[in-house]
């Protein structure tokens, strides 16, 4: 009788999309972040609702042990855009790493905008911008 020992091949892979999605996720816990850009101003990602894309103003390349990552971001006026970009490479790659095993060798942040966060709260979702006061009379 004759064994055989074959031996098991495994091999996992990950779509560009999981990696983005892990990284949009992760960075809405960032205090300062508003917003991921996916293109236009239409697109602001609000990240309070259920519905938005996590993965909108990332760009992944997923290789078989490594990954880079280019992101875009709005962030809030008034924090310090140094520790928002500190705080958001390490939580991006304390999640990628630790949920794909990949090893994160990139980071890019772009900041396209800085506004209060009431500004961008009206910007996202579609109110004018400024209001008139109708009390103030011209003397």
């Amino acid at each position: 009788m004759t064994t055989e020992n074959t031996k098991l091949t495994t091999k996992l892979t990950f779509e560009d999309d999981v990696i983005k999605k892990i990284a949009g996720l992760a960075s809405r816990n960032i205090d300062g972040v508003l917003a991921l850009e996916g293109g236009m101003i239409s697109n602001l990602t609000n990240r309070f609702r259920s519905d938005s894309d996590p993965t909108q103003g990332i760009e992944a390349q997923v290789g078989e042990k490594q990954v880079a990552l280019d992101m875009t971001i709005t962030v809030e006026y008034g924090k310090d855009m140094r520790q928002i970009f500190n705080q958001l490479c390490q939580r991006v790659q304390q999640d990628v790493e630790r949920f794909t095993g990949l090893e994160v060798v990139d980071i890019k942040v772009h900041i396209n905008d800085v506004m209060s966060k009431q500004e961008w709260q009206e910007q996202a979702s579609g109110k004018p911008k400024s209001t008139v006061d109708t009390d103030t009379k011209i003397k």
